[in-house]
């Protein structure tokens, strides 16, 4: 027990960066890390007693899938965008963010965010600003986003705990909103100075910091002449607040490539979209980006080996169209990806595998998302994909096993141009197409995300039958009311909350946009295993509306839920008047084998 928690190895600090003169050397002993950069011993704490600046140098995914996104936009409209010259008043950019489309916008897609935007309505910069400083565990610890919003939207006049504190809260309504906020309230009530308020800031973030504080700030704010009703309430403010929030620079710092990401989203989707999908930049799996993108009105072209590249591009004979990524499909090496774009255009199946040279694992893949449909023309007697799997596996055997090379000099199948010179081998039709299921089926495990079709299309008469509810009807339901939803997991995650509650938060993607769930501890001793363990849900809850200035924020507190495939063996077996006495009855088993295969696949 001793032991625990002290220094056990030496590790570099993935981003910290020191910076000094050249007396650097003698305040701290340097060794090499193992990547060979030469490593300080200094802590972050001593670094600081040693006089030395330390810089958190990190990277955020969001600029890379913006220059690829100018990089579209150069490549297929010709526009040079520079970014830091746009005008920062764009009235449709707000409305947007106001409707909360903010799905892969940086920093306001979560669920918690996008409520948060569409209450706070920004009309500009410095709303973004405020938004971003109030969505941190300080002012929200501190119960400062309600207060806010009610002055914001003219329901409360702005309140300051004394005459003292106006200057400082002013610009926010009386609301502790920034750092710089609480540096000048501890100044005001104590008189320290403001350096020495940053360390007293700075001090309440740690774990007995506010216990050792508050003594200190009574005395010194009671000493100055403030009365000890608002010496308490400035206290528990301050307190709460901490050292969780944001200075103002920072949270400006962060709204900018907010503005910048919502300003290319809603004037270059397309080439938005391909920019975020190359480089992931936010919390939500990709399949939550490609259907988002289907809803602003992007078509989602599949893979093609004589269209589709290494990143996600828009396509050049549609500017609103883009085409998934070569790099999307399972097990393709860097390697694999060069030899297929360097090598086309091909004609057909052989001469792509003579001339690509990829694995036969990601030829059949290719084959089994459809890479390869284009180079059959429908006019044509077209081979299906199961056709073209089976000549996969003779082109594999036929190879010598010196590949990759140059094709053997025994033709086994005769003139390439006639239907890949294997028609006598495997002739067109003789194997019969894959299902549109098994389509499905096939993208979620080799893409992970589905592409011809919505995975809920083939749940319809049961959603149907259930009467569920979709994320774009949910505003039309009063607060509180009892319905159904179903979708696609997409995201889980279980954040401290003010109220101390253990709360499960999860998002469904049920292919008209995500329903926003919250399970409370009330009822998690039978749903929590289902939100876990299964990823096609079927949820009933309550809607809720978050209060006053928050139109069309609606999400649903769960009550129950159920693993969707379940349900519809249930209903094929008994058909829905089965499925509804099995749900009143709690009679629906958990998700099982099948269920955590399908999560699986996922």
């Amino acid at each position: 027990q001793q032991l625990d928690g002290l220094p056990r190895h030496v590790a570099m600090h993935p981003c910290g960066v020191l910076l000094s003169d050249t007396t650097l050397l003698d305040r701290t002993a340097v060794q090499r890390s193992a990547e060979g950069f030469p490593l300080s011993q200094l802590d972050k704490d001593d670094a600081e007693t040693a006089g030395v600046i330390k810089l958190d140098v990190l990277c955020v995914r969001m600029q890379s899938a913006m220059a690829h996104t100018l990089t579209e936009i150069r490549r297929t409209a010709g526009d040079s965008i520079d970014l830091d010259e746009i005008q920062r008043d764009d009235t449709d950019t707000y409305a947007m963010i106001q409707r909360s489309r903010t799905i892969g916008c940086f920093q306001i897609e979560s669920p918690g965010q996008r409520e948060l935007v569409k209450k706070l309505a920004p009309r500009d910069i410095d709303d973004l600003i405020v938004d971003i400083s109030l969505f941190r565990p300080g002012p929200v610890n501190s119960d400062m986003i309600s207060p806010f919003l009610r002055v914001r939207h003219g329901l409360a006049t702005p309140h300051f705990p004394h005459s003292e504190l106006r200057d400082a809260l002013e610009e926010t309504g009386g609301v502790v909103v920034f750092h710089e906020q609480v540096l000048r309230i501890i100044d005001a009530m104590t008189g320290c100075g403001l350096p020495d308020a940053d360390l007293v800031r700075r001090h309440l973030s740690t774990e007995d910091g506010p216990r050792q504080t508050e003594p200190w700030f009574r005395a010194r704010a009671l000493g100055r002449g403030f009365d000890p009703v608002t010496v308490a309430r400035v206290w528990e403010v301050v307190a709460a607040f901490g050292g969780f929030g944001f200075c103002k620079a920072h949270a400006a710092a962060f709204a900018i490539p907010v503005y910048q990401s919502a300003w290319l989203k809603q004037h270059y989707p397309a080439a938005f979209y391909a920019g975020v999908l190359t480089h992931d930049p936010g919390m939500y799996p990709k399949r939550v980006i490609v259907q988002d993108a289907r809803l602003s009105g992007v078509e989602v072209l599949g893979l093609d080996v004589n269209a589709s590249a290494g990143e996600w591009r828009v396509d050049n004979r549609c500017s609103q169209d883009i085409r998934v990524s070569l790099r999307e499909v399972k097990g393709i090496s860097d390697a694999e990806i060069d030899r297929i774009v360097s090598a086309r255009p091909y004609t057909c199946l052989r001469d792509f595998w003579e001339r690509a040279r990829v694995s036969r694992p990601v030829a059949e893949r290719l084959v089994l998302t459809g890479a390869f449909d284009s180079l059959y023309p429908p006019a044509s007697e077209r081979p299906t994909r199961r056709d073209l799997l089976a000549r996969v596996g003779v082109l594999a055997r036929q190879d010598s096993p010196a590949r990759p090379g140059p094709p053997s000099a025994l033709d086994l199948f005769g003139d390439a141009e006639a239907a890949d010179g294997m028609a006598g081998l495997v002739p067109a039709g003789q194997l019969r197409e894959l299902e549109p299921d098994e389509r499905v089926a096939a993208e979620l495990e080799i893409l992970g995300f589905d592409i011809s079709r919505h995975v809920l299309d083939f749940y319809a008469d049961l959603l149907a039958g259930l009467g569920v509810v979709r994320s774009t009807e949910l505003d039309d339901h009063e607060n509180g009311k009892m319905i159904l939803v179903a979708g696609v997991k997409v995201a889980t995650q279980t954040p401290a909350v003010r109220s101390g509650q253990r709360i499960i938060f999860a998002s469904l993607d049920d292919a008209a946009g995500l329903v926003d769930l919250a399970f409370f501890e009330s009822v998690q001793d039978r749903c929590a295993a289902r939100v876990f363990g299964s990823w096609l849900l079927v949820v009933r809850g309550r809607t809720r509306r978050p209060g006053r200035g928050s139109v069309g924020a609606v999400s649903v507190n769960a009550a129950e839920c159920w693993d969707l495939t379940v349900i519809e063996k249930i209903r094929q077996e008994r058909g829905m008047p089965g499925v509804l006495a099995a749900m009143t009855a709690g009679d629906v088993p958990g998700p099982g084998a099948a269920g955590r295969s399908e999560e699986r696949r996922v």
